[in-house]
């Protein structure tokens, strides 16, 4: 065991081995805090730079402190609590090669790109089917969960009396403008609350997918509402994510003759668990059901993330 002696730091005592620096010092005591990392990186001590050693257990606390204060961050890596930057906006051009109509109201359509597409799950992209008016819509999943690396799928809302989506044809050029918008999943935080409307399901698709494969252990909640009970076309979507352990899931519709049992009636916001401060909350469908979504939230002062589906 080194020698000891007295150190006065600001008029307080402190007492530290011979050797030590009085930064070090003054770190070993949480008298200063850890200096932070240039921005773009994590708190400096959050990860190990590229073929550094992990830090031994045996070092002195002071010199362990001023260690992981000075460490390289991984390049690139937010600071904790800070947006990560968002990626850069990128055009991608292609051909829509597969149209389905998974409900009287909503369309599955895909398009297989020249270049792979950029983005995370709940971003969106303002997509143009020529001699279309420009959506914003959520790349996504099929209902079942497959996707190829250059194939963006969307779920699309139609009017079934009729709609200008009525002439989508395979081999229509399409092209992809994106990704933007600030609804991505964000691994890490308290429960995960999945909140979709309509087509709007696509997009918390995408996020409650990931979220089972990089947060198995991960609270979810995921309530689905529609118009229509025949617009609830998630079903597959649905069981898969229960076999994956997610226990609650509501589904509620405002109207339908066809109602099944499971399916309550209703607007989404009276369907959602009772929400936590802590919560994560993902919210993806028409306006007037994000916006009641986000009020619910900030009333207990819950992050949510909307993501308004055209």
């Amino acid at each position: 065991m080194g020698a000891r002696c007295s150190l006065v730091v600001n008029g307080r005592s402190v007492r530290v081995s011979t050797g030590d620096t009085p930064l070090e010092a003054a770190l070993a005591e949480g008298m200063i805090a850890p200096l932070q990392a240039q921005p773009g990186n994590l708190l400096a001590g959050q990860g190990l730079a590229q073929g550094s050693a992990a830090p031994s257990g045996r070092r002195h606390p002071a010199r362990r402190a001023r260690a992981e204060a000075l460490r390289p961050a991984l390049p690139g890596a937010p600071i904790q609590g800070q947006e990560a930057a968002p990626p850069p906006v990128a055009v991608r051009k292609g051909t829509v090669t597969e149209i389905r109509r998974l409900s009287p109201g909503i369309l599955e359509v895909v398009a297989t790109l020249t270049r792979r597409p950029t983005g995370e799950p709940g971003h969106q992209a303002l997509v143009t089917f020529a001699g279309l008016p420009t959506l914003t819509l959520s790349p996504t999943l099929r209902v079942d969960g497959t996707t190829e690396i250059n194939d963006v799928v969307f779920h699309v809302a139609r009017d079934p009396e009729g709609d200008p989506l009525d002439a989508l044809r395979l081999d229509q050029p399409v092209r992809l403008k994106g990704p933007v918008g600030r609804g991505q999943y964000r691994p890490g935080g308290g429960r995960l609350v999945l909140v979709a409307a309509g087509a709007g399901f696509g997009a918390i698709w995408a996020i409650a997918r990931a979220a089972r494969y990089v947060e198995p252990a991960r609270e979810m909640a995921l309530a689905v509402g529609a118009r229509d009970a025949l617009d609830l076309y998630m079903r597959e979507s649905l069981d898969w994510l229960r076999r994956t352990g997610v226990g609650r899931i509501v589904l509620c519709a405002d109207r339908g003759r066809q109602r099944p049992p499971d399916v309550r009636s209703g607007p989404l916001s009276a369907h959602l668990p009772s929400l936590r401060a802590t919560d994560v909350v993902h919210v993806a469908g028409d306006v007037s059901t994000v916006g009641a979504v986000q009020v619910l939230a900030a009333a207990v002062g819950a992050r949510c993330y909307p993501i308004v589906i055209d």
